[in-house]
């Protein structure tokens, strides 16, 4: 009687510990986190092409921001003397006032420049940005609210791009399509900035040109704005392919469903 008792014993042991294992093994694969899903080898193919395709817009943005040629201030070229004459240009960051020979200049031309030519050449730094003087060009004084208010649309549209390309670099290292559309929004808005930066900036030098009259001065935009127009073209092209390969379907097969099954 008691081994029959003892025997009992056992096997409810045994099949009480199994029960209990069997929900822990439930509850357990019930806890498993879903991973994110992979790219594929062909959509991380794009996502580099497209990447690229970025940072050139990259690359002409900061070309352009660097360099004192967003526009061109051209005086009459006779309006010193018949040998030489006097013409600006400047950027964000930097003003240089050029003299030019005359001699130089083709003769089909009224003003000074262009500012290519060789000639002798003064350049400094606006000081708006440290003691907050405007800077004065031919008699002309700069709107340094709107000269500061364009260069900080600038340097913020690169911070976008920055933030851009960390996600693209943490979405192709971790290979998740996650942060793609953080990508999005950042290269689509600082192609935007950068278009409002040529913006503010040509209304600051229309600004600076109705400040006085006293010297007629003819101005044009330089290749650093077609850089930086290049630049924001670019990095809203780049923003809208990411968007495209940010989405979880094709939507071409979406826009042609008849064309993709008959090739199919």
């Amino acid at each position: 009687m008691w081994s029959n008792f003892f025997l009992q014993q056992e096997d409810d042991g045994r099949v009480g510990t199994a029960a209990l294992g069997g929900v822990g093994g439930k509850s357990g694969r019930s806890g498993k986190r879903l991973k994110p899903p992979r790219m594929s080898d062909s959509q991380e193919g794009k996502i580099k092409l497209a990447f690229f395709v970025a940072l050139i817009g990259v690359t002409l943005t900061v070309l352009g921001m660097g360099t004192e040629f967003w526009v061109e201030l051209s005086q009459p070229k006779h309006s010193r003397n018949n040998q030489t004459c006097e013409m600006a240009h400047y950027g964000l960051w930097k003003l240089c006032v050029r003299t030019l020979w005359v001699s130089d200049i083709d003769p089909e031309r009224e003003s000074c420049g262009p500012a290519e030519l060789p000639g002798e050449s003064n350049c400094t730094y606006f000081k708006f940005y440290t003691s907050g003087e405007n800077a004065v060009i031919f008699k002309k004084t700069t709107e340094k609210r709107l000269h500061i208010a364009g260069a900080m649309l600038a340097l913020f549209s690169l911070f976008l791009m920055i933030m851009g390309s960390v996600c693209i670099t943490m979405s192709l290292s971790k290979s998740v399509p996650f942060f793609l559309k953080p990508a999005t929004i950042c290269f689509i808005f600082s192609g935007v900035l950068v278009f409002l930066s040529i913006i503010v900036f040509h209304q600051s030098v229309l600004a600076l040109l109705a400040s006085d009259h006293s010297i007629p001065l003819h101005h044009q935009l330089s290749w650093s704005v077609a850089c930086l127009g290049s630049a924001g073209a670019i990095l809203i092209f780049g923003g809208l392919i990411f968007l495209l390969l940010s989405l979880p379907y094709n939507p071409l097969e979406k826009c042609f469903p008849q064309q993709s099954s008959s090739d199919a």
